[in-house]
């Protein structure tokens, strides 16, 4: 009777064995082993009759068996991320680039953030950073610095000195100059560090420094074709300077440095137009607690010159002996400075200049301002407005751009 089960095909083994059990009738068959790739096992099974050539087609069906294996094995290695991050470019909308590792992406890391000069950390204090009072603000030695602001303006005086004299007959003009009210002027100011740590112990956050300092001023009669445009008049003032960290409080203001200078100020003219002097003069500079407020100020002496070479024996009476500077922080883009300047005596005269900076460039993280553009506008009245203007007193209003980055 036939069976209803359905038939079970053999296993490797089984066969296997099955053969070694066969009859010798069944040896005397003969059947070569297959040649080309195996097909199944199978193949080798049907190889009824010669052992050895069963037993070859086994061992060949095995290493087909392994080198497929084998290949896929080197196939799925080949197709798996390679070892390592791989950075992906940003898209050009400016997305943020991606690192791209087995299992996923990761954002990069962001950028560093531009590097700020130490003298312009603003976590330290206006008037520490001017003068680099501290490790934290060195920015280094024979670098050029800001001094007093670079300036380009436009001025409208309320008068102009068309005859200029001295108490000196030699520095008497008497060519009448049709000068006019209105022109431009420009300021040039620079300075440079020249050595530090002279007094103050290396090993010590407090740095004391030596300053070289240039500033020159020129009054352009741009607005005189008449006369080709000449410039009236141009003062140098070269100066030595060496400031001293110093600390003291007063109530709510804190002294921040004293010092001394050296300045030589001239208008390199001949005679009767020769204006010049030297001074030494000793300087200090506190600050309020809460670094809104700054007070600076100088008071000098004047060094004595022959009376028959002297151009201008009586200036200290005019431009002062003394000055004192007051500026306010409004905000992180604007500035207001006060100086006034008097001759210490009770018939001594003076002069007072109020200013206005407002700063225009692009600001950094932290406050930083990277430019040091700003809108400059300032109101001066008295004496001293130039040197060939030393004892005439006039009022001046100008605006103009300056950069007065320190």
């Amino acid at each position: 009777m036939p069976s209803l089960l359905p038939a079970r095909r053999p296993s490797p083994y089984a066969a296997l064995l099955l053969s070694l059990g066969a009859l010798p009738a069944a040896q005397a068959q003969t059947a070569s082993a297959p040649t080309g790739p195996v097909a199944s096992w199978q193949t080798c099974a049907a190889q009824a009759g010669n052992d050895a050539a069963r037993l070859r087609c086994f061992d060949q069906w095995a290493r087909q068996q392994q080198a497929e294996a084998a290949a896929i094995n080197q196939k799925a290695a080949a197709n798996e991320p390679k070892a390592g991050p791989t950075i992906n470019k940003p898209e050009s909308t400016g997305a943020t680039a991606t690192t791209a590792v087995a299992g996923g992406a990761v954002p990069a890391a962001a950028p560093e953030a531009p590097v700020v000069p130490r003298c312009h950390d603003t976590r330290f204090s206006t008037l520490s950073r001017i003068w680099e009072l501290e490790s934290g603000t060195d920015c280094g030695e024979f670098s050029l610095r800001g001094y007093r602001p670079i300036t380009l303006s436009l001025a409208q005086s309320s008068s102009v000195n068309r005859t200029p004299g001295t108490p000196n007959p030699e520095n008497q003009s008497t060519e009448v100059e049709e000068y006019r009210r209105t022109e431009a002027r420009i300021q040039l100011s620079v300075r440079t560090k020249v050595a530090q740590g002279l007094l103050t112990p290396r090993e010590g956050s407090a740095v004391d420094s030596l300053w070289f300092a240039y500033s020159q001023q020129s009054f352009w009669q741009v607005f005189t074709p008449q006369l080709s445009r000449p410039f009236r008049a141009t003062d140098h003032e070269p100066e030595l300077i060496y400031a001293y960290p110093s600390y003291a409080e007063f109530g709510s203001w804190r002294l921040r440095y004293t010092g001394l200078g050296l300045v030589h100020q001239s208008n390199g003219q001949s005679l009767p137009l020769s204006r010049s002097w030297n001074r030494a003069y000793l300087m200090a500079g506190l600050e309020s607690k809460d670094e809104r407020f700054r007070l600076t100020g100088r008071i000098w002496h004047r060094f004595h010159e022959k009376v028959e070479s002297d151009d201008n024996p009586d200036i200290t009476d005019y431009i002062g002996r003394a000055e004192l500077t007051g500026g306010w922080t409004l905000s992180s883009r604007d500035n207001l400075s006060l100086t006034v300047r008097h001759a210490l005596k009770s018939n001594g005269k003076g002069s007072a200049r109020f200013e206005w900076f407002h700063a225009l460039g692009p600001q950094g993280e932290g406050g930083w301002l990277r430019s040091g553009l700003r809108l400059h506008t300032q109101i001066f009245h008295g004496y001293g407005d130039s040197l060939i203007d030393y004892n005439v007193r006039k009022t001046v209003f100008s605006v103009g751009l300056s950069l007065m980055d320190f």
